[in-house]
């Protein structure tokens, strides 16, 4: 008699599955969930030893799982703080934004008015990127990644107040 049966205790092809309780059937050896059963050909499929198939979802899923571990790999990799690959950018740890007041955008556009220059002109005029000087008019200073070096540079060269830290 096998191990875990459930079945009655009859030796031979008597046995009944120990998974399914199927009785009067051929019996194989499978090891379900850490267990040594003796199961049904039905049952058979649930061997935990069993070799798969190679059928195309069997290897789709091996693929999918693979590609997921690939992916996790590469989030934890890019969390390192691996700042190489920005280099050719502003050093923003040195270059905070700082703290800025909540009408910065149109403030910059009237002090550049005033002062009777276009966006290119200041652009050049300060050798500031005119995206740069764009994000800051629009207000999205923040999105744009602007550095605290550029609204300082403009508070100086146009004498108007854009962060609440000077």
């Amino acid at each position: 008699m096998a191990k875990y049966s459930t079945g009655d205790s009859g030796g031979g092809t008597g046995e009944s599955c120990e998974l399914c309780g199927s009785s009067g059937v051929d019996l194989h050896t499978a090891n379900v969930a850490g267990a040594t059963l003796e199961v049904c050909s039905d049952c058979a499929e649930h061997d935990d030893n069993a070799k798969t198939t190679g059928s195309s979802d069997d290897s789709d899923e091996r693929d999918r799982r693979k590609r997921a571990a690939q992916n996790t790999a590469r989030m934890q990799d890019a969390g390192k703080g691996d700042p190489s690959h920005w280099e050719d950018g502003a050093d923003y740890d040195e270059d905070q934004l700082p703290y800025l007041v909540d009408d910065y955008g149109q403030r910059l556009t009237n002090a550049r008015q005033e002062a009777g220059l276009q966006l290119a002109e200041l652009a050049d005029e300060l050798d500031i990127p005119e995206s740069d000087l764009l994000a800051v008019e629009q207000g999205r200073a923040t999105q744009a990644n602007v550095g605290g070096s550029v609204i300082v540079t403009l508070e100086d060269f146009l004498d108007v107040e854009l962060s609440e830290s000077r």
